[in-house]
């Protein structure tokens, strides 16, 4: 039998205050227990796609699809420690660096999904759209308010950190959203630029050092080696098109 006081506690997390106002009619009906099961787990459900919405992670290959075989170099058990979620316990950062087209956005995205499955809060930008973003607010106060809207989440993945130059309010910008998510949140980077070139991305902004300080400090970093995927993808679809062609034919 289910205790009630168990019970009595689901409730009132649940804020069902209708049900608490006339508990002792109710506790010891055998509809009670199951009751409380379904409006968790809708809660739960319309929960999950309130932040799936908010996150905005896009449509992404699965981390089981992921061809591990493909990176020269690629640390597989440092990935699944980041799927493990541990790093959102200690606030600690992740930075997937390598060239283009080699999976380091695909990583960052099965990452935050298992974030959120988890029930974390997740928010997922590239970085040209979140510097646009930022920079495009010329009221103190609107500022102040869409840089809490990117410090708030879990979890925040800026994506494509290095693809674009960017301009010194821009740094300062980035540095300030990473200051004050410094040792309280999580952050996913994901760059083509080794942090010796950040200085291109930023040029002549006084703050790249102390912003790569903030961003490494308790981080893993993953280098990620590789040939392009998306080129060998559509390496292979020409393939399987010539091979239909050819099939076609005969």
């Amino acid at each position: 039998m289910t205790d009630p006081q168990a019970l009595r506690t689901r409730a009132a997390a649940l804020h069902l205050h209708g049900l608490l106002a006339h508990w002792a009619e109710v506790a010891g009906q055998p509809w009670l227990a199951p009751l409380l099961d379904w409006e968790e787990q809708e809660r739960g459900r319309r929960s999950l796609e309130r932040r799936l919405q908010a996150a905005r992670i896009g449509r992404f290959k699965p981390l089981c699809d992921f061809d591990w075989t493909w990176p020269k170099r690629c640390d597989r058990t440092a990935i699944e420690a980041l799927m493990s979620l541990d790093f959102l316990k200690e606030a600690s950062n992740a930075v997937l660096l390598g060239p283009n087209g080699v999976g380091k956005t695909t990583l960052a995205q099965n990452i935050a999904h298992q974030a959120l499955i988890a029930g974390h809060t997740v928010l997922f930008a590239t970085a040209g759209h979140l510097l646009g973003d930022l920079a495009a607010l010329d009221s103190d106060t609107a500022l102040r308010r869409r840089l809490r809207h990117y410090a708030r989440p879990s979890l925040l993945v800026i994506d494509e950190v290095g693809y674009l130059s960017y301009s010194t309010r821009h740094a300062d910008l980035l540095f300030e959203l990473i200051s004050r998510r410094y040792q309280a949140k999580s952050t996913i980077i994901t760059t083509n630029r080794p942090f010796a070139e950040w200085h291109e991305v930023f040029p002549n902004a006084a703050c790249v050092v102390s912003l790569i300080d903030r961003l490494v400090h308790n981080a893993e970093i993953i280098a990620i080696e590789a040939n392009s995927y998306r080129l060998k993808e559509a390496e292979e679809r020409s393939e399987l098109r010539a091979r239909r062609r050819r099939a076609s034919r005969t």
